[in-house]
């Protein structure tokens, strides 16, 4: 299939799901690479697989009910979150740990859950690997004014995200509620992964949430070009997996994934200062 006809597509009434899944998918890329880029940074990728682990069960119980996929992830999450403060305290077991147990534990009350629904085989499908059929024109709506209220938040506290994630100590020295602030990273980073759940699948979202991110941070040296240019990564991979997905019939979760995966390579590869041949070419200089 040539680029025309995928856009030919995009405009068929008969495919009406074709245009939302992709407004999903670019609008999940977009928000997943400015919050990735705070997860990258603080090395928190473990726990954006645990909050992906840890809001299944509030979306199984929302997709048997009907209601809210955001709202219930949310709540899910959060309710996790406090389980693991909470169990945190006892001194005895690291942090690590504690969440190694309750993410977990989350995510198999998720499948329990989900197999109570008609279709059981066909939804946990569908949530673990993504779909781009069947999604609703209300999803479109609340993943769109999730998402800005996410960037509107990481605009407003910025500077005080990066305060905490590249010096804790002095950012508490100053004055800052760091706990707090962790607190909001954290619900960001869970709608983060909660508005991706449906076009990525949630096995495959923390990709979305670290290759973006990870990729600009081996091409620039500047947060705010990284911050630019994890979106941008991030929103073309989405575009480019989907059309990919839709022109040979594969999976759009891992299609999208993969296509994120070989920008990282070439980043890796290509970087004009941090990538392999940029490395090569200066030990050789410096044998010269």
């Amino acid at each position: 299939m040539t680029p025309v006809d995928f856009i030919r597509d995009l405009f068929n009434p008969d495919l009406a799901f074709l245009p939302k899944a992709l407004l999903i998918a670019v609008m999940s890329a977009i928000v997943c690479g400015v919050v990735g880029c705070y997860v990258v940074l603080r090395g928190m990728a473990f726990i954006g697989d645990a909050v992906a682990h840890a809001v299944f069960p509030g979306l199984a119980v929302a997709f048997v009910v009907s209601g809210s996929l955001v709202l219930g992830g949310t709540i899910a999450g959060v309710i996790t979150a406090l389980l693991v403060a909470a169990f945190s305290q006892n001194r005895r077991l690291k942090e690590d740990s504690v969440i190694g147990v309750f993410f977990v534990a989350a995510f198999a009350l998720g499948i329990v859950i989900i197999s109570r629904a008609p279709g059981y085989a066909g939804s946990l499908q569908q949530f673990l690997f993504g779909s781009i059929t069947g999604i609703p024109d209300r999803d479109v709506f609340v993943v769109g004014l999730t998402g800005v209220v996410i960037l509107l938040v990481a605009f407003l506290l910025h500077k005080e995200l990066v305060a905490v994630t590249l010096d804790r100590e002095m950012a508490r020295s100053v004055g800052l509620r760091t706990f707090w602030l962790d607190i909001v990273l954290y619900v960001m980073v869970t709608l983060a992964v909660v508005i991706s759940v449906q076009t990525i699948g949630n096995i495959l979202v923390l990709a979305l949430l670290i290759t973006p991110a990870a990729t600009a941070r081996l091409l620039t040296d500047r947060l705010g070009v990284m911050m630019f240019l994890a979106p941008v990564i991030g929103g073309v991979s989405a575009l480019v997996g989907l059309y990919l997905s839709w022109s040979w019939d594969l999976p759009v979760g891992g299609t999208i994934v993969l296509t994120l995966t070989a920008v990282f390579l070439g980043g890796w590869l290509l970087a004009p200062r941090h990538g392999l041949l940029a490395s090569r070419m200066r030990l050789v200089r410096g044998a010269a």
